[in-house]
């Protein structure tokens, strides 16, 4: 995997560290992650796969 650094508002992090704390995900990473890969097959994967 590759480093990627980003900025993002507090309030996002807060959110993040939270899902962290209740034990939904096993670090800040896993969650940015998880989010990523949703976005991309909600508007790019998905979007691709109808025009195939």
């Amino acid at each position: 995997m590759r480093l990627v650094t980003v900025k993002m508002p507090e309030i996002y992090i807060e959110g993040i560290d939270e899902l962290v704390k209740i034990g939904r995900y096993s670090s800040r990473s896993e969650v940015i992650r998880v989010a990523i890969r949703d976005l991309l097959k909600k508007e790019l994967w998905v979007k691709d796969r109808d025009f195939r």
